[in-house]
């Protein structure tokens, strides 16, 4: 899966996606310091130990670079972004749980990781390995940057 390229200066409006999460009762916010066990445990159950590990690194960032999407009427987290976890300007890993896929969300939570890479002062965003390139393609004009297979990943320890 190659790295992709995001031109920060020319995201789309986020105004209208963000409207749909309000109306379907979902919030997209950071996470924060007192509900990172919650965070992580979700993680760990639904994506795994690696992206786990990335998101710790991300919700101990100041602020926060671990963006989450709360089903506010079920009081339940159903989506998660990280950036500035592995390397600066990179974001990833993002998933949204199965029951809640094709409602948005997921570029809900792109849109605003995106978002805050730009309100960290970068002009371009990479995104790491990514795995869906149409979406990420689609929803916020990224380019596949050549050559870059398998990038910082490489010779990376697994269990």
């Amino acid at each position: 899966m190659p790295d992709m390229l995001v031109k920060l200066y020319d995201l789309p409006d986020s105004r209208p996606i963000m409207v749909k999460m309000e109306e379907q009762g979902i919030t997209i916010r950071r996470a924060i310091a007192p509900e990172k066990h919650v965070v992580l445990d979700w993680i760990k159950e639904n994506f795994g130990e690696g992206w786990m590990s990335e998101a710790d690194v991300a919700i101990c960032n100041h602020p926060s670079t671990c963006v989450i999407a709360v089903d506010e009427a079920q009081g339940k987290l159903v989506g998660f972004a990280c950036y500035e976890a592995t390397n600066k300007d990179f974001f990833g890993p993002t998933g949204v749980h199965p029951e809640y896929r094709g409602r948005g969300i997921g570029k809900a939570l792109l849109v605003a990781a995106m978002e805050g890479l730009r309100d960290l002062g970068y002009a371009y965003a990479i995104i790491g390995g990514a795995g869906p390139t149409e979406f990420y393609a689609r929803s916020v004009g990224a380019i596949p940057i050549p050559d870059s297979v398998p990038g910082i990943y490489r010779g990376m320890l697994k269990r």
